[in-house]
């Protein structure tokens, strides 16, 4: 993972480039290397350490003093943030939950797919994904933010949880007709690629009995508008997984708002991403895999 360019670590944390420099010249917040030709790049521990810089902007602590703590201090900050912002877990689902970190950590197939099978057979496929999965991956991303967990062996398990989660699409039935209340749309935006969370929302709904037309990652903003010309959905449903400029969100968001206005939309991203959003009214927020739930029991 890596090197990153400047134009990446913008792309990813949503900090200007600008302002990136102006903490590396003030702070000492980061210490790219530079190439033959003199042009600065980051490792995969400078992206992390950046991450978690703004992941704590919102906390008492000021940018400067942020910058300046060592990634030791950074990290336990970040593990006390998370304690706090963590939706308690049934005990009956840590023990899984558990399981699927260390077959993670261990590179361990044979290990997951033993506890994976069980936690189904135990639960079903619906409260696995709910209460084991969703809770494992939120688990596994604080452990990679805080360099307990190398890159590869998070790519490992997510990449597990996919083979699972299309084995899990396709048992469902595909509706022969549905009505557009029932017919759901799904789609990353361009330059969004992680999609994990979409595969787990499009289990979902077709476990519910939706019909769902889902375009997948980086879908261009005009295949999009094709696609609900052609399909004519009652429902659309995108995620902001990476961070991005606020101004680049802002107009994405209340573009498709606009653009869509007489279908229900679904944004799904998390709350910290919201500080400088303003969210259109027709615009519905799904910030955990239970709001959705909650959508779809109403």
């Amino acid at each position: 993972m890596g090197p990153f360019t400047i134009s990446q670590l913008q792309q990813f944390s949503g900090i200007k480039a600008h302002t990136i420099r102006i903490w590396e010249q003030r702070y000492n917040a980061l210490q790219p290397a530079r190439s033959e030709g003199n042009t600065r790049y980051y490792s995969s521990d400078q992206l992390r350490r950046l991450l978690n810089i703004v992941s704590l902007m919102n906390t008492d602590n000021k940018v400067s003093e942020l910058c300046a703590l060592p990634d030791e201090k950074l990290n336990r900050l970040v593990e006390k943030q998370a304690v706090q912002l963590q939706q308690p877990v049934v005990p009956e689902f840590e023990f899984y939950i558990l399981q699927m970190v260390a077959a993670a950590l261990e590179y361990n197939e044979l290990r997951f797919d033993k506890v994976f099978s069980n936690a189904v057979l135990r639960f079903g496929w619906k409260e696995v994904y709910v209460n084991i999965v969703y809770p494992s991956l939120n688990r596994l991303s604080l452990m990679w933010s805080t360099s307990v967990l190398a890159p590869a062996q998070e790519h490992f398990i997510t990449g597990l949880y996919r083979q699972k989660l299309f084995v899990a699409i396709d048992a469902q039935p595909i509706p022969v007709s549905a009505s557009a209340k029932d017919t759901w749309l799904l789609f990353l935006p361009e330059d969004e690629r992680h999609e994990l969370g979409l595969l787990l929302a499009s289990y979902l709904l077709r476990q519910a009995g939706k019909k769902v037309v889902c375009l997948g990652a980086d879908v261009p903003y005009d295949s999009v508008v094709a696609a609900v010309k052609a399909v004519k959905p009652g429902n659309l449903l995108f995620f902001l997984v990476h961070k991005d400029d606020p101004e680049n969100d802002q107009e994405l968001v209340s573009r498709i708002c606009q653009q869509f206005n007489t279908l229900h939309i679904y944004m799904a991203c998390d709350v910290a991403r919201l500080t400088e959003l303003k969210k259109p009214r027709n615009c519905n927020l799904v910030h955990t895999v239970q709001d959705l739930v909650s959508v779809l029991e109403v």
